[in-house]
């Protein structure tokens, strides 16, 4: 069975609070929808500062979504690790594995911008030796254990219910990335289809002598959206599909590589790249894919038409993909 994914960023361009709050919620009831009906996980990430009010606190969702649900998996992908307190993440991914009995998987990646950064005081240009800091402190905190952080000796708890730690994996497209995963024993996820990075990773993992395992996406990625008419979808909602994925290709830095950037500059380009979709039942159906990302709530979308999408794929599309 393929995995199946819905996503959620719940970027909103000028809602008012009022407005967030039921966005918030629908996610929140599309979430428990899509675990009643064997959708297999629930993807969220982290930016901060944005005008169009991109999530930044991830784990706050992840934790209330785990409460509503029995089965689906959570994960945040991807969260910005230099900007975390090592010693409160570690507390705040205990406690929805805690909640969630292992359902938490957290991709940590150190990020791209240089004004969240700035938002935060943080140094950009420590970022790596922070990322480094970070996930070792959350595999020492983990353990229950006192450690020395910082000249001090500390210890955490409660501690998480997966043993031996919480999901972790390491994200990027570097090779420091891929080096930092294999030092540390922890799987790679890459942020795009990138073998050779792959094989980089593998042979780092025989020079320390660690093990681990590459979660690789797709050589083609794209994230959809269910309609019983794909055109009239693009002419009244194709403006929410391109404000998200402008937006997200504004923030990425020359040569930085992405799963599902777009270089579109128009809903018509955008809709002949592929990176967005949208289907009907039949042709979602038809895909063939491994991975099947809905992202019902892109760039602003109506939650009614957010809800159409999930329930034609949940009632449509997802039956066959079981068969």
């Amino acid at each position: 069975m393929p995995v199946t994914v819905v996503r959620f960023n719940l970027v909103a361009p000028g809602a008012s609070p009022a407005a967030l709050g039921a966005r918030y919620r629908a996610a929140l009831e599309m979430a428990a929808y899509a675990d009643d009906r064997g959708i297999t996980t629930v993807q969220t990430e982290e930016h901060h500062g944005a005008a169009d009010n991109w999530l930044p606190s991830p784990f706050v969702l992840a934790g209330v979504v785990l409460g509503a649900t029995r089965r689906i998996a959570v994960t945040v992908s991807a969260m910005i690790g230099p900007l975390h307190d090592p010693l409160r993440l570690a507390e705040e991914i205990a406690v929805p594995d805690l909640i969630g009995g292992g359902r938490l998987v957290t991709v940590a990646g150190i990020g791209y911008r240089p004004e969240e950064y700035e938002l935060f005081g943080v140094d950009f240009a420590r970022r790596g030796a922070l990322q480094d800091e970070l996930l070792e402190t959350l595999l020492k905190a983990w353990t229950g254990e006192e450690f020395t952080h910082r000249g001090r000796t500390v210890r955490i708890t409660p501690r998480p219910s997966t043993e031996p730690h919480p999901p972790l994996l390491v994200g990027g497209s570097s090779r420091a990335a891929a080096r930092r995963a294999a030092r540390l024993g922890l799987p790679f996820f890459p942020s795009a289809h990138l073998p050779e990075l792959e094989t980089y990773y593998q042979e780092r993992l025989a020079e320390y002598g660690t093990s681990g395992r590459v979660m690789m996406p797709a050589a083609e990625t794209s994230l959809l959206h269910v309609a019983e008419d794909p055109d009239r979808s693009w002419a009244l909602y194709g403006e929410q599909f391109l404000h998200e994925a402008r937006t997200y290709a504004s923030w990425q830095p020359a040569g930085a590589r992405s799963a599902v950037r777009s270089a579109a500059a128009t809903v018509e380009e955008l809709r002949a790249e592929g990176v967005y979709r949208v289907l009907t039942p039949d042709d979602c159906a038809a895909l063939g894919r491994d991975t099947y990302v809905l992202h019902p709530l892109v760039g602003g979308m109506p939650v009614d038409e957010g809800w159409r999408s999930l329930q034609l794929f949940a009632e449509r599309v997802l039956p066959r993909l079981d068969a």
